[in-house]
């Protein structure tokens, strides 16, 4: 993949004018009001490193086209514009090049999102008058349908762990929670010991843009928590060492005694998943799939749903009414007088 930066070590460095490279003075331009940019993004929209990092790696291949617009690749040949004099000219080529080049749909649309976002921080600092972006459409997204598993397959997951080991209760805990609260995977293991409410059944979650959000859980993931904090979690902490110390108290250990991390839950999940016979993908995101799914299919309200899963926008949840059509005829059926 290119990459490219403004900064001093960056390969805009590296190229001068007579080679075809960006002038000093447009490296400096730009250098100035990216970093006035991820200031904003960073300090009053509160953004996430890693959404701040996914924006910076966008933004900078941007800048890497633009780079080239004296070797006949990128922009007008021998034209370094400004970011307040980048033109819908630039865009559209940018775009084109982005597919001429075999970009995904869902890249170049989250690469003119980037674009869309730095212009609307440029309006309303008040350093242009107009966006490119204006007129220019996103490439159209055909969503895939999530992967969902059955009531069944769901039940056969989650009491797969061998509850007579640590390892067992604690990952009989994991998937219990997951599938009762439908946390996303980052969520589920950053979860510190003071984070879970055994007594009033909930979660405290901080979601994406460290938002958080109360969520409950049912009977099933209490005993499961309750097994593991009582019987699991101990011995999983006493094989800590000096060296492995983990930082703060987190909820789910591993077999060091140090934090879960993703990379280790996404082995645990795959692994239960093929011991029961479950044959279609399974990822940690397919749990929150599924918990969204089955609870829209006994009748939950979408907002509410949308609240359990920290989404900001309503959008975002109304792909899962689109996952079960067998459940949609079910109420229509049920509904429908001449049904």
């Amino acid at each position: 993949m290119e990459s490219a930066s403004v900064g001093p070590d960056g390969p805009f460095a590296a190229r001068t004018t007579e080679n075809g490279g960006a002038p000093p003075e447009w490296r400096a331009a730009w250098q100035s009001v990216l970093a006035a940019f991820f200031d904003h993004l960073a300090y009053v929209e509160g953004l996430s490193r890693n959404t701040l990092d996914s924006y910076r790696r966008d933004l900078d291949q941007f800048l890497a086209f633009l780079s080239r617009g004296r070797d006949g690749e990128g922009g007008r040949p021998g034209r370094w514009p400004r970011p307040e004099a980048v033109t819908r000219e630039d865009i559209r080529a940018y775009l084109h090049h982005l597919e001429q080049n075999g970009r995904k749909t869902s890249t170049r649309a989250r690469r003119l999102s980037a674009l869309r976002a730095f212009y609307r921080y440029l309006l309303e600092e008040r350093a242009i008058d107009a966006s490119p972006l204006e007129f220019i459409d996103s490439p159209r997204l055909v969503r895939p349908l999530p992967s969902v598993l059955s009531l069944e397959e769901t039940a056969r997951l989650v009491e797969a762990p061998d509850a007579r080991t640590p390892e067992g209760l604690r990952d009989r805990a994991m998937l219990e929670l997951m599938y009762a609260t439908g946390l996303r995977v980052s969520e589920l293991i950053a979860l510190d010991l003071n984070a879970v409410n055994l007594e009033l059944s909930f979660v405290r979650v901080i979601g994406k843009g460290d938002q958080e959000r109360i969520v409950p859980f049912g009977e099933e993931a209490k005993e499961a928590l309750s097994a593991y904090l009582e019987r699991g979690r101990a011995h999983l902490r006493r094989r800590r060492t000096a060296k492995t110390a983990p930082d703060g108290e987190r909820l789910f250990l591993n077999a060091r005694g140090r934090p879960l991390t993703r990379q280790g839950f996404w082995k645990i999940i795959k692994a239960y998943a093929r011991s029961v016979g479950i044959a279609k993908p399974v990822t940690p995101h397919t749990l929150r799939h599924s918990f969204a799914t089955h609870l829209l299919e006994s009748g939950a309200d979408l907002r509410v749903v949308q609240e359990l899963l920290g989404h900001r926008d309503l959008s975002t949840t109304q792909i899962y009414t689109h996952v079960s059509r067998s459940a949609l005829k079910a109420v229509y059926d049920r509904a429908h007088p001449r049904a």
